[in-house]
């Protein structure tokens, strides 16, 4: 294998692609910064901890803000850094699916692929309902379920068309968005420092609180990092857009492992903030967005919608990228046969160089999974709420991707059991003798989330989530098994890799 070197990583990643069976369809111009960004992006931490953040406020007060926080992200970085290691041995868009495919056979394939896309899609459409019913009373629209659908379709379609464009644009989107959340971070932290009332540092890490009534309250603390938890989703996008970045098995590691570190770190610093400016609990906890209701009543109105306008645009890019992870995935599965129609999935776009057809599988996904959850209040009135349905899609997001991140995890320990994975395997950003250490870690915290986020009050997550995983099985059964192949490589020779390149470079 060529080494990779900065001078000569475009032709070296080409090699490398090469290798796994796969031509450069897509065009590779993200640099490392590029790839960190789409995943920084995704992460948004003025997206999960601002929309999820009256979940964490009534399950455990500032507590959850001050210790859930923080150790969430300890752990979410032994995901991150196990995750890294695989992109840098298989350097593939189909990334976790791909993973799962060689480590141990096309059927693990197939479920990852599919969690993962469950996964996607519910974080898809949890991050534009989210900016939705910010972006509605913004703009002074009602704020009724019927005008957030709207809004959300509306948010939907902008980033269909941008990802459908092409790469180039997007790429430079996500690297602003990276600094744009940055610079919101320091903008609400700066306008909260200097003009907010603040409560003092210790009611930060000292205040319990709960509106849970019927459970003690370390468990009602526990599911509460269901705010954090899902905020750290989707940093796999730096592995999905591997095919598009240069020096890929070095920057894409970096991507997924520095946007969980970076996150962490901005995303405390803004919490605390927050937290600290809350000036009636009890009001703060019952208002029906509790981040809008501190943030106003801390800084005013207008100085406060300000502020609110730069967290909803950070929810904008942050769905943006969303897209970009999702539909590469999606093509990734669809070039491997592993989707109903996915001759049509596959596609990619000869002018934009983007799987187009992807894209717009993605959004409509998206799109319909919260017309979905109209549609079962509607039907029962008296016992479901759009309340309770939120966090439910932010569950089953939650638990389909780290499902996902964890069964090629799970596959590689086993195969280092078995002799069957060497260090020799790793690419150049390995773990070396922590790589076992970290990866059971890694194991153990996604095995205790799961069931955690099942748990009552969760339960709904798990009968939706077990639903979906029951229906998934019933169709592997019956169209799948025996026929789904794995990861099948595009040709089997370098002069037929090259004309497929040609095709895409005319």
């Amino acid at each position: 294998m060529s080494e990779l070197t900065p001078g000569r990583a475009p032709d070296a990643d080409k090699e490398v692609l090469h290798q796994f069976g796969y031509a450069q369809q897509l065009l590779r111009d993200m640099g490392g910064f590029s790839n960190f960004a789409i995943s920084f992006s995704i992460i948004s931490i003025l997206t999960g901890a601002v929309t999820l953040y009256g979940v964490g406020l009534n399950a455990g007060g500032p507590v959850v803000m001050g210790i859930g926080w923080p150790l969430v992200t300890f752990f979410v970085l032994f995901v991150a850094a196990a995750l890294g290691e695989l992109a840098s041995a298989i350097p593939t868009s189909g990334a976790l699916y791909h993973w799962a495919s060689l480590l141990g056979g096309p059927g693990w394939g197939w479920l990852t692929a599919w969690l993962n896309l469950v996964g996607l899609v519910a974080a898809l459409a949890g991050i534009d309902y989210g900016c939705a019913q910010f972006l509605a009373p913004l703009l002074g629209l009602p704020e009724t379920p019927a005008c957030f659908t709207a809004v959300f379709g509306a948010l939907v379609l902008s980033h269909a068309v941008l990802n459908h464009v092409g790469i180039r644009i997007v790429a430079r989107l996500n690297d602003l968005s990276a600094v744009y959340h940055v610079l919101g971070v320091a903008v609400v932290v700066g306008a909260l420092a200097l003009f907010a009332p603040k409560q003092p540092v210790s009611w930060l890490f000292t205040k319990t609180f709960s509106t849970v009534k019927d459970q003690p309250y370390w468990f009602a603390f526990l599911g509460g990092l269901l705010q954090a938890q899902w905020t750290y989703t989707g940093f796999d996008a730096s592995a999905h857009t591997i095919e598009e970045t240069r020096n890929a098995r070095v920057s894409a590691p970096w991507g997924i492992y520095l946007s969980v570190a970076v996150s962490g770190f901005f995303g405390f610093i803004m919490l605390a903030f927050v937290t600290l400016a809350i000036k009636d609990l009890d009001a703060a906890a019952a208002a029906g967005n509790p981040f809008i209701y501190i943030i106003e009543n801390a800084l005013g109105g207008a100085f406060g919608r300000a502020v609110l306008w730069v967290v909803t645009i950070a929810m904008w890019f942050c769905g943006l990228s969303c897209v970009t992870s999702t539909s590469r995935m999606i093509f990734a599965f669809a070039r491997d046969h592993g989707m109903p129609a996915s001759a049509l999935w596959a596609r990619v776009s000869h002018r934009y160089r983007t799987p187009a057809a992807g894209v717009w599988l993605a959004c409509v996904l998206a799109f319909l999974l919260p017309c979905l959850v109209l549609g079962l209040v509607a039907a029962f009135p008296g016992r479901l709420s759009f309340d309770k349905l939120y966090p439910a899609v932010t569950g089953i997001s939650t638990i389909g991707l780290y499902l996902s991140y964890g069964l090629p995890l799970l596959l590689k320990v086993v195969a280092v059991r078995r002799g069957v994975w060497t260090p020799r395997a790793n690419g150049p950003w390995s773990l070396g003798n922590w790589s076992m250490p970290v990866s059971l870690v890694a194991l153990a915290w996604i095995a205790f989330i799961t069931v955690l986020f099942v748990l009552p009050p969760n339960e709904l997550t798990g009968w939706i989530f077990g639903g979906a995983l029951a229906a998934l099985g019933l169709f592997y059964l019956a169209r799948v098994r025996g026929r789904f192949q794995g990861p099948v490589p595009q040709a089997t020779s370098q002069v037929e890799l090259l004309k497929l390149e040609a095709e895409f470079e005319k």
